[in-house]
């Protein structure tokens, strides 16, 4: 069951949506996101060839433990205003499988993952 409340925004101002994100005006029944990366930082520009390969790294295969959603749950809930009232919004960037929703939703099953690597030269001793 979703919230029966409206969202009033006045202005909203995004710079920046990439990587698997949304802006959502409106209502949702299901929101569903999913972005993984490889952050390769190096010293020196060496390719070997086989970058990209995700299975290589366990943190991209590893299950994420999710709660059951199933609970019961007794709630009662009043909304003596029923309008959400903003002035404005301003948002620099939404990124890696993020979310600027302006209304109400039932399911949201979001999931970033990114490996971050460095790859340095050898110092001499």
């Amino acid at each position: 069951m979703m919230l029966k409340r409206t969202a009033s925004v006045e202005q909203i101002k995004i710079d920046s949506v990439i990587f698997s994100s949304v802006f959502q005006i409106g209502d949702s029944q299901q929101i569903q996101a999913f972005s993984r990366a490889l952050a390769v930082q190096r010293e020196a520009e060496i390719f070997y060839g086989n970058e990209g390969n995700f299975a290589a790294f366990p943190v991209f295969l590893e299950p994420i433990p999710f709660q059951s959603d199933y609970e019961n749950v007794n709630i009662f809930t009043h909304n003596i205003n029923p309008v959400l009232k903003v002035g404005s919004i301003d948002i620099l960037g939404v990124s890696s499988s993020s979310i600027v929703h302006l209304g109400n939703s039932c399911n949201v099953s979001m999931e970033a993952r990114v490996k971050h690597i460095r790859q340095l030269l050898p110092r001499p001793e």
